[in-house]
């Protein structure tokens, strides 16, 4: 299923996580998209970026899983990225009202190669879904450009609080979150955030291959493991 086939009520799904405390602020769960019509040089989930070969996912199926995380005190919000999130907003714009039917306070921030502008511009679609966003962060990921930022991966990447919710973050210190690395039950290692480091994915998956092990990005979803 093609990313941009996916429709309102479907998604194209990458893979999902149901904790992550390196990818916006608080603890927060991640949905990362299939397909990104970008090429951005050392892309961190190059596995995202084909619009073939993503999960079918439905929205309702999501938006359960998504608010019975927050109703249970698990998360505060999620993180959209992939992928490219502008890349299907009907869906995730239906995501977001859907939780928010729920729990009102569910917080919502992306990751976009687009700028801002280009997006208050762009398809009704997409002006949905950044309207329904508390933050974003807009630009290509250029590897000339690396900087160990808060969430960003190179300096042209740009924070920006589309509501009052976060907007005292902006005034913080603008460093690393680093990365989570954990063991699943089947023992395969898996991370999630953004390198501090440029090359990162290459280098790391390189040296651990010369040992033997794969690691793979963060991938643990509702009710499953694996893309």
């Amino acid at each position: 299923m093609s990313a941009g086939a996916a429709g309102a009520g479907m998604l194209s799904v990458a893979r999902t996580l149901d904790r992550c405390g390196v990818l916006g602020p608080g603890v927060r769960a991640v949905v990362w998209v299939q397909g990104c019509p970008l090429r951005c040089r050392g892309c961190v989930a190059a596995e995202t970026l084909p619009f073939e070969g993503g999960t079918p996912r439905a929205v309702g199926e999501l938006a359960d899983w998504l608010a019975g995380l927050a109703e249970d005190g698990t998360v505060e919000g999620v993180t959209l990225s992939g992928g490219e999130p502008f890349g299907q907003p009907e869906a995730l714009a239906a995501l977001l009202d859907a939780v928010r039917a729920r729990m009102p306070e569910f917080t919502a921030m992306a990751y976009s190669g687009f700028r801002h502008e280009a997006l208050l511009r762009g398809t009704p679609g997409q002006r949905a879904l950044l309207d329904r966003l508390d933050l974003l962060v807009d630009g290509p990921y250029v590897a000339a450009r690396h900087a160990p930022l808060r969430w960003r991966g190179s300096a042209n990447q740009r924070l920006i609080a589309l509501t009052g919710r976060y907007a005292d973050l902006l005034a913080g210190p603008d460093t690393s979150a680093g990365l989570e690395v954990s063991l699943g039950p089947d023992g395969a290692l898996s991370w999630a955030g953004v390198p501090p480091v440029p090359d990162f994915r290459a280098r790391l998956d390189a040296r651990l291959a010369a040992r033997g092990i794969t690691l793979r990005p963060a991938d643990e979803g509702p009710g499953r493991r694996g893309p």
